[in-house]
């Protein structure tokens, strides 16, 4: 093992009566669907409102995810660079998606990943990213791989309503699955050798995908099997992943809750995030909190309870140095959760953006 390849980077870390900090950002995938106009917009408004941290994916067309990253570069925007592993150019020829019947999109099974095809295209990417004078913040290969929707391995099924498994024991389809864990262990490896060679990247963090949050009710009356991140971060540690990643990566949803119910679901989520001595920080990539009213001007006043709540959360667990990073799902693409309402930051939006330790007042609306 070459440890100048595979040892953890030394990420910046509080020290002796130093307050730790969260990276704080924003969600904004398909970039690559826009125009350049349009992802200058979109960026622009996110670097006015003071967003320093965005979460954006290397997805087809290649050539357009690159063109949003370096407008996000150029703007001053740290990346957090999420790699679609969905993506067909990883597969060979021969795999065929597994079907969610209509509800749901087709997508690849993990198992099948080409990790050959993965290296040559990532290597390719993160070429053409360095020559462009881009840093990557940190890098997370895959997306929800505990959840069908991500991880073909896991089944969608034919009408929802039956009970879906609780966890891997339960799984028709387990070997597939491990196998599919195997290969993206494989995939951390040859990312961090990948991005390890890059000039400007070579220090970027190494995150786990950021594992679904559902909960099996739900995913029974919708007829999609997931795993709990907690079996699925176990199974991972027990195949080496601490010795290639600086952060687990997790999914945060926490629904409509009074405060004292819903911080107590996101410490549940995160309670395997640990120190570097007993496994690893967790970076939260995504987290939302749902607002359905379409008015403007927005009443976002149930939401900005809910998001100081959770930054709350979020807080105490940066100062025990358990969270290093929290980006909201999402900036303006989808409605519910989005912080970009009636042409400006919502004022739960405010919230959820702010610095890690900000203090911040409940907005009176007129």
């Amino acid at each position: 093992m070459l440890l100048a390849v595979w040892g953890i980077v030394s990420l910046p870390v509080a020290h002796a009566g130093e307050t730790p900090t969260t990276r704080i950002g924003v969600n904004r995938l398909n970039l690559a669907w826009l125009s350049r106009r349009d992802q200058e917009r979109v960026l622009g408004e996110m670097a006015t409102n003071g967003v320093t941290h965005a979460r954006l994916s290397l997805s087809r067309p290649i050539d357009k995810s690159i063109e949003g990253l370096e407008i996000a570069s150029q703007l001053g925007i740290r990346i957090l660079l999420e790699i679609q592993l969905t993506n067909k150019s990883y597969f060979p020829g021969t795999a065929r998606p597994r079907t969610g019947f209509g509800r749901i999109w087709d997508v690849h099974r993990l198992s099948e990943l080409d990790l050959d095809r993965y290296r040559m295209g990532l290597r390719d990417a993160l070429r053409r990213i360095d020559a462009l004078g881009i840093r990557l913040e940190a890098i997370e290969p895959g997306n929800e791989i505990n959840f069908s929707a991500y991880n073909g391995d896991l089944l969608v099924y034919r009408q929802p309503g039956e009970r879906t498994p609780r966890s891997i024991a339960e799984l028709a389809g387990r070997a597939a699955f491990e196998q599919g864990l195997d290969k993206y262990v494989e995939a951390l490896k040859i990312t961090r050798e990948e991005v390890r060679a890059t000039v400007h990247s070579s220090d970027a963090a190494i995150v786990s995908a950021g594992l679904s949050d559902l909960r099996a009710d739900w995913a029974d009356g919708r007829g999609m099997e997931r795993l709990d991140p907690h079996e699925v971060i176990a199974l991972l540690r027990k195949r080496g992943i601490d010795s290639l990643v600086d952060a687990y990566g997790i999914h945060v949803y926490p629904g409509q809750k009074a405060a004292p119910a819903l911080s107590e679901r996101v410490r549940h989520i995160l309670d395997f995030c640990r120190t570097d001595n007993a496994g690893r920080p967790c970076w939260v990539t995504e987290w939302g909190i749902a607002n359905t009213v379409r008015d403007c001007p927005v009443d976002d006043r149930k939401r900005e309870d809910a998001v100081r709540a959770v930054r709350a959360v979020f807080q105490q667990l940066t100062d025990e140095r358990r969270l290093t990073a929290a980006f909201y799902y999402d900036w303006d693409t989808e409605q519910s959760y989005s912080l970009w309402r009636c042409g400006r930051l919502s004022p739960a939006g405010a919230l959820a953006v702010a610095p890690a330790g900000a203090q911040e007042t409940r907005t009176v609306l007129p």
